[in-house]
């Protein structure tokens, strides 16, 4: 007798029904840009329907985000004014410190609060850490930095905070930290497996980046896979609670073995480029945007991510009614 699998693919019902992964708002997060000394929310023009926002407008944001039901909001600080050692990062009145605080007291509990705690966006130079006298990132220097980063972003309602740096035991240090000032609960999504990806472009735009050059010396090689399962085995062992593979789409194989391999849940980050790539494709008439969203986003959880940031996160709930 002839197999005939087909027939579970019969019709919308039956095709959901059966279907291995499924793709819920709970399972979202969304990366939300905030800048200092704006009135209204700015848009970012290499990323269609992403904007800087405003103290205001983040809020509403974070609002809309528990009515859709969604997991997370990640938040990201645009300041006016950086310096060598990103001080506004540590500066409890800076833009990112301060937003964290509205969002954390507009929505409690109901949405994850977490942060980017890195010093790019407040670097003059664009980097993620500090700079030694040779022109290169000070991994140690730079960790104390994030550690008062993350101290206080606790401080400020974080409920996750988010070392982006790819420091050598960052995460380490962001946990004795923490817990020397009774964090104990905050939690740490290190990105432990972060390349030096092309598909950043947009983000940098978005953040207003001052970087020069790139961050090949500290951020993985696309060429490699186990030195990423490395990183991860290594912050998993310094005390992650949770670990990211960045960009998503063209890594889905790291995810994959990420996801067999790690004993906390995995995270995995659809980048700012691959978003644009599908919105430009969308708008050249060569793909449906909707479809190819959500297709993407659910090749993403069937690699084995348990959390995905990503810029449609608003749009899917929408999409899935």
């Amino acid at each position: 007798m002839i197999e005939r699998p087909r027939r579970l693919r019969q019709n919308p019902v039956l095709r959901s029904l059966v279907a291995e992964t499924r793709l819920h708002p709970r399972d979202l997060v969304l990366p939300v840009f905030v800048a200092e000394g704006i009135t209204e929310p700015r848009p970012i023009a290499s990323m269609p329907g992403v904007d800087q926002h405003t103290l205001d407008s983040v809020v509403e944001v974070a609002h809309r985000c528990v009515a859709a039901g969604l997991g997370g909001i990640m938040l990201f600080g645009v300041p006016q004014h950086k310096d060598a050692t990103g001080t506004g990062a540590l500066d409890p009145d800076g833009i990112l410190n301060v937003a964290l605080r509205a969002v954390r007291e507009a929505v409690g509990d109901d949405l994850v609060v977490m942060a980017d705690t890195c010093l790019d966006e407040f670097t003059d130079h664009g980097h993620c850490g500090v700079i030694d006298e040779h022109g290169r990132v000070d991994n140690d220097a730079t960790n104390l930095l994030y550690a008062e980063m993350a101290v206080a972003q606790a401080r400020a309602g974080a409920h996750v905070v988010a070392p982006s740096g790819m420091m050598d035991g960052q995460v380490a240090v962001i946990r004795e930290a923490l817990d020397a000032e009774g964090f104990t609960d905050t939690v740490i999504l290190a990105y432990s497996a972060k390349y030096a990806s092309a598909f950043f472009g947009p983000f940098r735009e978005a953040v207003q980046s001052s970087l020069q050059g790139d961050r090949r010396t500290y951020q993985q090689d696309a060429a490699n896979i186990v030195e990423s399962l490395r990183e991860i085995d290594l912050d998993i062992a310094e005390g992650a609670d949770m670990v990211m593979v960045k960009p998503a789409m063209s890594y889905l194989d790291v995810v994959a073995a990420a996801a067999e391999r790690s004993s906390v849940p995995v995270a995995a980050y659809q980048v700012s480029g691959e978003y644009s790539m599908i919105h430009a494709a969308a708008a050249n008439g060569w793909i449906d945007l909707r479809s190819a969203a959500l297709e993407s986003l659910t090749s993403i959880r069937r690699a084995g991510a348990q959390v995905v940031l990503t810029y449609f996160a608003l749009d899917v709930p929408e999409w899935t009614a």
